[in-house]
């Protein structure tokens, strides 16, 4: 009897993360069964959490005479997470966990193993479901326990704990027992011990059954995330969601924007603000959450978008204007370099351009570089004369980009919107001297 076949792991070094409870013993004998027909190159390694003291110690003990009665190295790692708890916060779970799968990491990074294998099986599978389910999920959370992170093996998921005992008392294996695994005041313990055992009762194969629903879920779930990725459009570091995208897609996408800043800070509450953006009109916000971040982070309605977006609160200032080659930092990032040749006309009609040409020459005395302010107004090239702010709304520029767009001017009068257009005034001509660039 295999609890599964070793030839996927040929040629690798695998540890076993050995607890010592029959789970990990079977995982460990199974590899070991099959390590020498595949190459494979055996360890284990086990994490003492220093969480129940004696026993705690007798598992590591045991984990020790095993792996020297077998022949395989063991590494054993030591931590008090009840210390770790009391300076660092989080339930005991939690941060026990977080130094397990540190020292795993450590493990294959240091170069002690390619891959670490864990004797997570399809019960555990099954009880997660369960657990979820009862508290209200969606499809991404059927992704139970998967092998993620480039190193964690699982090879037991689709073996329940049925055949995983057989497996042990088949080879007559050793463990030992966990006593807090019977204490039913843990959620997960009355899932295994009581509720697992109810489903089975209605139905024999209850765990495979839902861990073959988790597989199907996860690779629905996937499709719907590429398709809801894919509709993202990206523009330096703004992310745009199309409003019109169905509302399972949209709300993925939404979600995918959120976590590139708040991995975990986001809520159903964020959620919901953002979809009432869609019936909102343009320029309507809400702020998201960010982590660990100065700035602000908001998603705004712009046009047939939601805009996800870093809103920095800019200072109100000018800097002169030289009409010479220059480098500007405020109010955002240009430069005015001299060029030998444009082409004008196929460089200055419409929409945001990165190049501006311009006669550095015919702008004049006393220029400054600043935001746009009420009372603007733009002669564009060949265009009449208009408000500033109508100009933007014609060229769609929405008002949140509008107002961080860096101008040049003297008084109310615009001569450049960098990254837009330039006034007709300034635009460059056969007798044009100084012929420039502003990008």
């Amino acid at each position: 009897m295999e609890l599964f076949d070793g030839g996927k792991y040929r040629g690798k070094r695998i540890a076993v993360a050995l607890s010592g409870g029959v789970d990990s013993v079977c995982l460990l004998h199974a590899f070991y069964a099959q390590a020498s027909d595949m190459g494979i190159t055996l360890s284990a390694i086990h994490v003492e959490h220093g969480i129940r003291g004696e026993e705690s110690l007798r598992d590591m003990r045991f984990c020790e005479e095993l792996c020297e009665r077998w022949g395989i190295p063991l590494k054993i790692v030591r931590e008090d997470v009840p210390k770790l708890v009391k300076e660092q916060g989080g339930s005991v779970e939690a941060v026990a966990r977080a130094v397990r799968y540190g020292a795993f990491h450590s493990l294959v990074e240091e170069g002690g193993a390619d891959f670490v294998a864990t004797a997570h099986h399809a019960d555990d599978v099954a009880e997660t479901i369960l657990f979820r389910l009862a508290r209200g999920t969606g499809l991404w959370g059927m992704k139970a326990i998967t092998e993620h992170g480039g190193i964690v093996l699982r090879p037991l998921l689709h073996v329940t704990r049925a055949e995983i005992e057989a497996y042990a008392e088949a080879n007559g294996l050793p463990h030992v027992e966990d006593s807090t695994n019977e204490n039913e005041n843990f959620t997960r313990n009355y899932i295994r011990h009581t509720a697992l055992p109810a489903f089975e009762k209605i139905h024999g194969n209850a765990a495979k059954h839902l861990v073959e629903f988790a597989s199907l879920a996860a690779e629905e779930d996937d499709y719907l995330q590429r398709l809801a990725e894919d509709a993202i459009v990206r523009v330096l570091d703004e992310e745009w969601v199309p409003v019109d995208l169905p509302d399972v897609l949209f709300a993925r996408a939404c979600l995918a924007c959120m976590r590139q800043t708040a991995q975990y800070g986001y809520s159903r509450a964020n959620l919901e603000e953002i979809a009432k953006l869609r019936g909102a009109q343009s320029g309507k916000r809400v702020m998201l959450p960010v982590t660990a971040v100065p700035w602000r982070r908001i998603a705004v309605r712009e046009g047939k978008y939601i805009v996800f977006v870093w809103d920095f609160e800019e200072e109100a200032a000018e800097v002169p204007f030289s009409a010479e080659a220059g480098f500007y930092t405020r109010p955002a990032t240009f430069s005015v370099r001299e060029v030998a040749s444009c082409e004008p006309s196929a460089m200055q009609r419409g929409g945001m351009r990165r190049a501006l040409f311009v006669d550095l020459d015919a702008f004049p005395a006393g220029c400054v570089v600043r935001t746009r302010r009420e009372g603007d107004v733009i002669t564009p090239y060949h265009a009449p004369k208009k408000t500033l702010k109508k100009f933007l709304t014609d060229r769609k520029i929405s008002a949140r980009l509008g107002h961080k767009l860096p101008v040049i001017a003297k008084g109310n009068e615009v001569f450049a919107v960098v990254g837009v257009e330039i006034s007709d005034s300034v635009k460059v001509t056969d007798s044009t001297g100084r012929r420039a660039v502003i990008e």
